[in-house]
């Protein structure tokens, strides 16, 4: 395995101009993305109340059954006395989720094992699981690549209820058909029993999407002593109380700013991630498992299809003695995130990086500061067959990733293309043209108004042409198949269906040619968090 980073256009304008530190967007942060911010954040952090004891606590209690490495131990007992956190979190994907999950991971780690260093001072990794989303549909399926089409597995049926990832349960037997539905496709390897061995161990203790996901991610990352905590676990809403009597009490300053600062954004051409309303309270009521968005209107929270409505003081009733029933969306996710922890830095995406820019103003009505942004890593994995055929086929694995295989691949046919057979039946095309021309004179002289027949009857010959060339193409491209499927393979791996490899295959796909070792082999590559993309051979 080596590793080798390199430049790619990016493709998303807030982005880029986030990493370009351009003035415009940073006014929307209180740090930017720069070494010396996190010395700042480490200073601002100093009066940042954290309940420790009890903190630590809650996650051990979530991480009990996933057997905690002695890493996670010797990072909890850091969180206990004056660590800080750099965070990032996703939602409970089958078999992790897209690529980006456990790239997400890996930047937590990475980037925590740096300022540890640079700082002189803890800093533990911590993964917030999302297993408060209800959205099944978007985390459900998974892809593999199969003769230069996509195929989606999508397991279960379709529900109607909006449960969170963490009360819907998973079938065990399900479950496992539809993972090894999903191994056929990747096809039998020395690796593949052993890993189906422990993914079925990892699945039978599993009760729920956030299960099966959570033991998944420790047994990839826990010898690295990630932590890991479930934003749906009840002990950590009780833990959550006092900071729910804030978003309650604030909800209408919340709702106002952010309103505020999504115009801005979308003024500046950004547009709207959120689609903040003034009357939302940004926050779920959660009933048997389901949630339902809360909106404030006359004063009070309400939901019409749950028929639920709350004054104020019934809120924060709840926030005090019932804060099981509340949930965050993605404007109060993460000002829940830093009132309970003390965080360094968050590591997110594009998605992310986008809703962030409209919290500075919420962050600000609870005396906090959004801590140091930092963009994940981005990351393709080149396995064995892809690298031989780039050297076969002579594509530079950065015209690869940005989408320049099928320009080579058309180049290819156009080379082999039958040039003579196109011009022998464009002869004949006009040979049948010019001859028709004579039959109509001659019947036109005749007096025989016979136009429309002939006419069609050209026609029918010159499709039968039309058919012809497309079969004798379709022959020459069989002939060069071989070649060509080179071309098709390179864009399967490296962009299937057209976009980045990370956002589509899970990296069980890998792991199934590689070894489970994969992970922690990754984590051990000469990485840099800078921007770059990283190109991983296998």
């Amino acid at each position: 395995m080596k590793l080798e980073q390199i430049e790619i256009p990016i493709t998303n304008p807030l982005l880029e101009d986030y990493r370009n530190e351009k003035s415009s967007i940073l006014s929307f942060f209180h740090y930017p993305n720069r070494e010396e911010s996190f010395t700042r954040r480490l200073e601002d952090l100093q009066n940042h109340p954290i309940r420790r004891e009890q903190l630590v606590m809650v996650i051990r209690n979530f991480m009990e059954p996933l057997e905690i490495s002695e890493k996670a131990e010797e990072h909890l007992r850091e969180l206990e006395n004056n660590a800080v956190v750099v965070i990032g979190g996703q939602q409970s994907g089958l078999l992790t989720g897209p690529l980006y999950s456990v790239h997400k991971a890996i930047s937590v780690i990475l980037l925590a094992k740096q300022q540890r260093e640079s700082l002189q001072v803890p800093v533990v990794p911590i993964f917030w699981i999302a297993g408060e989303d209800h959205d099944i549909d978007e985390i459900n399926h998974t892809f593999t690549a199969v003769n230069g089409r996509l195929e989606k597995h999508i397991y279960g049926k379709r529900s109607k209820k909006k449960t969170m990832a963490s009360t819907t349960p998973l079938d065990v037997d399900a479950t496992r058909q539809f993972i090894y539905e999903i191994f056929k496709q990747y096809g039998e390897t020395a690796y593949t029993e052993k890993l189906l061995a422990k993914i079925d161990t990892i699945l039978l203790k599993s009760k729920t999407y956030t299960d099966f996901f959570v033991r998944l991610m420790n047994w990839l990352f826990k010898e690295e002593g990630l932590l890991f905590i479930d934003a749906a676990y009840s002990s950590l809403r009780e833990y959550e109380s006092p900071y729910f009597e804030q978003l309650v009490q604030n909800a209408e300053k919340i709702a106002d700013i952010v309103t505020i600062r999504e115009a801005d954004l979308a003024e500046l051409g950004y547009g709207m991630p959120v689609g903040a309303t003034k009357e939302a309270a940004n926050l779920f009521y959660v009933r048997d498992g389901e949630r339902f968005l809360l909106e404030r209107h006359d004063g009070k929270f309400i939901n019409r299809m749950a028929n639920v409505q709350f004054t104020k003081s019934d809120m924060l009733e709840l926030a005090r003695k019932k804060p099981t029933c509340l949930s965050n969306n993605v404007i109060t996710r993460p000002l829940m995130q830093d009132m309970v922890f003390p965080v360094l830095a968050f590591v997110g995406g594009p998605g992310e990086l986008a809703y962030w820019s409209t919290l500075k103003g919420a962050f600000e009505t609870l005396g906090m500061k959004i801590p140091v942004f930092v963009p994940r890593m981005n990351m393709t994995i080149i396995d064995r067959q892809v690298q031989t055929l780039l050297k076969e086929i002579q594509i530079s694995v950065t015209d690869a990733i940005v989408g320049k295989t099928t320009t080579y691949k058309t180049s290819f046919e156009e080379k082999v293309y039958d040039e003579k057979s196109k011009e022998m039946v464009e002869q004949t095309r006009q040979l049948l043209q010019s001859q028709y021309d004579v039959i109509q004179g001659h019947l036109y002289k005749l007096n025989i108004h016979l136009e429309k027949l002939v006419d069609k009857n050209l026609s029918i010959h010159e499709t039968q042409l039309d058919f012809l060339m497309r079969k004798i193409e379709q022959e020459v491209l069989l002939k060069h198949d071989v070649e060509l499927r080179k071309y098709r393979t390179i864009e399967d791996r490296i962009l299937p269906g057209g976009g980045l490899q990370e956002r589509v295959f899970n990296p069980f796909q890998f792991m199934n040619e590689y070894g489970e070792e994969l992970i922690k082999d990754m984590i051990t590559l000469p990485f840099k968090i800078n921007g770059q993309h990283n190109v991983i051979y296998l």
